[in-house]
Order: structure tokens, then sequence, then C-alpha cells
């Protein structure tokens, strides 16, 4: 954890150390979960460098993108003009610890909202859910554990994947740390699937992620 580090600082220390962070590419679990949704409003917690919020935008929704890093916004907003969507969205800088954005959205979403700073992910996500308006979609995606397995096919817990201290809750846990009115939400999607890349030392590391996928019905 690097709790003597603030959030903002960390975030954009990360993103000067190279041009580009992230692949640019929406994450997979956006496009299956939101593809045949209407676009309306959308809220996207921890932009990062705009790969969703651009993608969103592209499909005609009208994005508040929100992320700690100003090193990020600025990049995310000059690729958004390159892609033409620049109009659609509203960078907005905020650290969600402490403020968050105002309004209803048919849709918020909160990507990989994971930190080794100081982050209390469980509020931050108790007010994503108070975001959503009546008849919109409330989509969270998240990192689960991940291990590697050795010549004989055995299996080692891999702590070194970028989150280790860090708690990542299964789709389950989250919905009950949302504590959400049975009455007002519908859950669609609760699962957990893995995914396979090759680690910084060569390793294939298999990875647990997420999906909770709820809609708030009143």
């Amino acid at each position: 954890m690097h709790d003597d580090v603030m959030p903002a600082e960390f975030w954009d220390t990360l993103y000067s150390e190279r041009d580009q962070y992230w692949t640019g590419e929406p994450n997979a679990s956006l496009v299956r979960e939101v593809s045949d949704l209407v676009p309306g409003r959308a809220l996207d917690l921890g932009c990062g460098e705009g790969g969703d919020a651009i993608w969103l935008a592209g499909r005609g929704w009208r994005v508040t993108a929100v992320d700690i890093s100003q090193v990020a916004l600025e990049r995310a907003a000059r690729r958004a003009a390159e892609t033409g969507v620049a109009d659609l969205i509203d960078w907005e800088l905020h650290d969600l610890g402490h403020d968050f954005p105002a309004g209803e959205f048919d849709l918020v979403t909160a990507a990989f909202l994971h930190s080794p700073t100081d982050l209390p992910r469980e509020r931050i996500l108790r007010r994503a859910a108070e975001a959503v308006a009546p008849g919109g979609t409330l989509l969270i995606v998240g990192h689960g554990a991940a291990h590697w397995q050795d010549e004989q096919g055995e299996r080692h817990e891999h702590s070194g994947a970028g989150h280790a201290d860090l708690a990542l809750p299964t789709p389950g846990e989250v919905l009950r740390s949302l504590d959400l009115p049975d009455a007002q939400w519908k859950v669609l999607v609760s699962e957990e699937y893995e995914q396979i890349h090759t680690a910084q030392d060569g390793r294939q590391l298999h990875r647990t992620n997420n999906t909770l996928k709820l809609a708030r019905i009143t």
C-alpha cells in the first residue's frame, strides 16, 4: 500500500511514466453488458485515459467521466477530440473519497475501481448506487484473486498481481456491502470469470474478475 502518498499524486505520477498506460479499448464487461441499453446519461467512475467513456459516447451516451488524475483526464480529453466525441463527454476531476459528481444517471459504471492508496471503495459504490436514476443500471466490475501454475500444473496464489494487500471482494460481497433495498433493485448479473495474461516475469497469470449488474426499479 502507498498510504504515505496522496492519491492524486500517486496516479498523476503513474500516468506520467508513459505516454499511454492502458490499452485504450473499452472493458469487455462494459461492452457485453451495456451494448443493448438505450443511450442516455452515463457516469464513468475512475475513467482513467477514457477508453470506456469514449466507447459510450461513440454509441450516443452523454457521459460524465470522473478521475482523480488530471494527467489522465487531459490525455482522455485529447483522445476524445481525436475520436470526434468530445462534445458528448464532460471530464471532471474528483477525489471520490471526498466529493462526488452531482446528478442522476441512466447508467453508472465503476470498472476496476481499486487503488493502492487510500480509497473508501464501499462508500463510493454506495454513493454510485444513489446516483442511478429510476429505471437505470449500475455496473460494477472488479478484480478478484490471481494465481499461476507451475510446470507440474500446481496452482500458486499470486499476491503480486498489482493489487497486493487490497480487499478484492466477490460480486456477492459487493452486493451485500451496497445494502440496497430489495424492492428498489433487481440483480441482472452476478458472476465471476477468469482471464489469462502474461505477467512481467513471463508467467501465465490467471485472474478471477467479477461483474455485478443491477437495475434500479424505482
